[in-house]
């Protein structure tokens, strides 16, 4: 059997600082809390390969405990965002594989839409130009989407003789853009416009391509300037509750809200409203 699947590891998990993360596979930058990640081969549109796949995968499950990242900026570089799988590095070799082997990689592009939904960073996607396949499900699995109004984005499955289910598609999208407008997606693999994007609730905002960088910066500093531990807390409970019963919510919430009010973050807030001064959150 080959495996395709962590052939690249450059990192092992668990790392509690990633301001001196070397990429091999995406460009990645880190700027005072905020983590960048670029999809860097635009010539292509920035196809993912097994390798990159498995890179990502790593990536975002070392953000569990990375203390040092308080947000992360995913984009592409070269007014593309990602253009999915690649057809000859990734889909080709597809078809000469055997049943195990292809499991082995359907599992690990799971893996990746989980290590993405389960670090405690809230993810932005700054999406533009094309954004298809994979590529799709990770804007999908972002916490926040920032897009241009070139920006197509299509969940193309069907299109190779695939089933629209894909890493996770069947249960994220519907839950998004509502379950008639999910199946149409993923039936047809039509590509969504940047303005049905904004009107079905996909992006948050739309911007300029040359704006778009800027504004998914801002964002991102907003958010890891904000109380950190309490932003993991609304991940985490956005994530869990799509599971429970409204009674469960309520009571894992006031269990949640609870800690956090054990943070020094929270004295924080109270003695600067006290002192009628904008507070400084520090994430503990």
């Amino acid at each position: 059997m080959k495996h395709y699947i962590g052939t690249s590891n450059p990192m092992h998990a668990g790392f509690d600082a990633m301001a001196q993360y070397q990429a091999q596979h995406f460009a990645y930058a880190f700027d005072a809390g905020v983590a960048t990640v670029t999809l860097n081969r635009p010539e292509r549109k920035n196809p993912l390969t097994f390798d990159s796949y498995a890179e990502l995968r790593n990536l975002f499950r070392a953000l569990n405990t990375a203390t040092d990242v308080k947000a992360v900026v995913l984009t592409g570089a070269g007014g593309n965002f990602c253009s999915g799988g690649d057809v000859h590095e990734i889909i080709g070799p597809l078809t000469q594989m055997t049943m195990p082997e292809l499991l082995e990689f359907t599992r690990m592009t799971g893996d990746l839409i989980k290590a993405m939904r389960l670090c405690p960073q809230p993810i932005i996607a700054a999406v533009d130009g094309i954004c298809a396949g994979a590529g799709a499900m990770m804007a999908l699995a972002s916490d926040m989407r920032l897009g241009t109004p070139r920006a197509k984005t299509a969940f193309l499955f069907t299109r190779v003789g695939l089933a629209g289910a894909d890493m996770g598609a069947c249960a994220l999208l519907p839950r998004l853009i509502g379950q008639g407008r999910a199946s149409e997606l993923l039936f047809t693999g039509r590509a969504m416009t940047a303005d049905e994007g904004l009107l079905w609730g996909f992006f948050n905002a739309l911007h300029a391509p040359d704006d778009l960088g800027k504004q998914a910066a801002q964002l991102a500093r907003q958010l890891a300037d904000g109380p950190t531990f309490a932003h993991g807390m609304t991940k985490t409970m956005l994530h869990q509750e799509w599971a429970m019963t409204l009674d469960q919510a309520i009571e894992a919430e006031a269990q949640a809200q609870a800690i956090c009010m054990q943070t020094q973050d929270f004295t924080r807030a109270y003695e600067a409203f006290a002192a009628k001064q904008q507070p400084v959150f520090e994430g503990d």
